[in-house]
């Protein structure tokens, strides 16, 4: 006879609360504005994101911040489709309560709301995209969606 083993007690887990965040919403949106030296020369891409086509997730921890996990495919308005993968911080504050709540927008500096972008797509003409390091700052639209400034990194 072998030695009995006792069965493991079961792990605790925390349960985090999860919201699904909602999807971008179909009409163009600016999702990138890359700032050079002269703001009148900086260049502002538009995309959709293609129906279907995106998973998003906002896990809200204790401390009142949420973390984003999102992933798309998302349509230049030349035809480019362009993988968008992002992980990021929103602070959940009252601003941003009331925007989920209600449908309604947030602007910038209502709260902290900021990812890290990483790109792939096999269109030569967004090639750069997969060469560098971006960050963004986002907001809530009305709808709700959501729209980012995004920065690359120098």
């Amino acid at each position: 006879h072998g030695a009995e083993l006792a069965a493991p007690a079961p792990a605790r887990v925390a349960q985090t609360p999860s919201i699904a965040m909602p999807a971008v919403p179909p009409a163009p949106k600016p999702i990138m504005e890359f700032p050079v030296p002269d703001p009148s020369k900086a260049r502002h891409l538009f995309a959709t994101v293609l129906d279907g086509a995106d998973q998003s997730a906002l896990l809200v921890g204790a401390d009142g911040y949420g973390r984003l996990d999102v992933r798309a495919q998302v349509q230049m308005e030349d035809g480019a489709i362009i993988y968008v993968q992002y992980y990021g911080v929103l602070e959940m504050n009252e601003a941003v309560a009331n925007a989920l709540e209600n449908g309604t927008a947030t602007n910038f500096g209502d709260h902290y709301f900021r990812t890290t972008p990483r790109f792939e797509t096999s269109d030569p003409r967004y090639e750069w995209l997969q060469q560098g390091v971006f960050v963004g700052q986002g907001r809530i639209l009305e709808g709700p969606g959501v729209e980012y400034n995004v920065f690359q990194v120098k």
